[in-house]
């Protein structure tokens, strides 16, 4: 009986170990092989780092950093509050709340449109990488305020 137990174990592990390989593989494949993103490769928390510099006149750079915590709905949606530090003054609320769609195209590029409950609104050029685990960004025109140079870092909160 041991005798037995042995051999089907000697037998079961290998097929095992080589039925996960080939369907991890399958997956990895797949994904790699399509390589395509869509507005689902956003889903869930999201926490952001920002910084840059606001440029309201000739010669004149203000520094801007801050954190931004979004949850991206897969659809097309997202809310999110932000701590944005300008010039080393924080933020007259502790926490901004915004909210705004985003939309992710085949190849992983992309854009969003924020609204926050200042009044005020940014747009976005976004690019999705790491399987949908981050997400990069650029703050393009048009915009409120003035001109300004700000990217973002975002990686999935897990």
């Amino acid at each position: 009986m041991k005798k037995q137990c042995l051999r089907i174990s000697m037998i079961a592990t290998p097929v095992m170990i080589v039925c996960g390989l080939l369907a991890s593989g399958a997956t990895a494949r797949a994904e790699s092989q399509d390589g395509s993103c869509s507005n689902r490769s956003l889903r869930g928390d999201y926490g952001s780092a920002v910084e840059g510099v606001v440029l309201p006149g000739p010669g004149v750079a203000i520094p801007i950093r801050g954190v931004v915590m979004t949850h991206y709905d897969g659809q097309g949606n997202f809310t999110q509050v932000d701590h944005i530090v300008i010039n080393g003054v924080p933020p007259a609320i502790e926490w901004t709340p915004g909210t705004g769609t985003y939309h992710v195209n085949a190849n992983c590029t992309g854009t969003a449109h924020i609204d926050t409950s200042t009044g005020g609104f940014v747009n976005l050029e976004i690019v999705v990488v790491r399987q949908g685990k981050e997400v990069h960004a650029v703050v393009t025109a048009p915009f409120d305020g003035p001109a300004r140079t700000v990217t973002s870092v975002g990686i999935k909160v897990e």
